[in-house]
């Protein structure tokens, strides 16, 4: 597959609520980096980035909107932006607005990115 088509079909399952199947789509050996000052901000490992995906899942006590946008495409990279209204069992409501970057190799997703505004969360971030 191009990078193109990987970024399609990773937002389109993304699209449809099936994020166990968009990280499926991750590399065995993946890197998934968030903002620093975020705790355990690099997850090396599929199964380690699932397990993180399905912690934060389950901190959500409600979900009142979100979005993922187009990818856009440069060499064996993606940018998707994505945007998400969620109220956390911790620490309340809150916004978010991230461009969430990919590196593609062998048709798998091998690294990812994501950038947004760190909120505050209480926590002296």
């Amino acid at each position: 597959m191009t990078t193109k088509e990987v970024a399609d079909k990773f937002v389109n399952l993304c699209k449809e609520g099936k994020y166990d199947e968009a990280y499926g789509m991750y590399a065995d050996n993946a890197v998934s980096e968030e903002m620093p000052g975020v705790p355990n901000n690099i997850t090396k490992g599929k199964a380690n980035i699932l397990k993180g995906f399905q912690q934060w899942e389950e901190s959500i006590e409600e979900m009142h909107g979100g979005s993922v946008g187009e990818p856009m495409v440069a060499g064996n990279h993606f940018v998707v932006p994505m945007s998400m209204d969620a109220t956390f069992k911790d620490r309340g409501r809150q916004q978010m607005d991230e461009l969430c970057v990919y590196q593609v190799e062998n048709d798998q997703i091998t690294r990812a990115t994501y950038h947004y505004q760190l909120p505050d969360m209480g926590q002296g971030m």
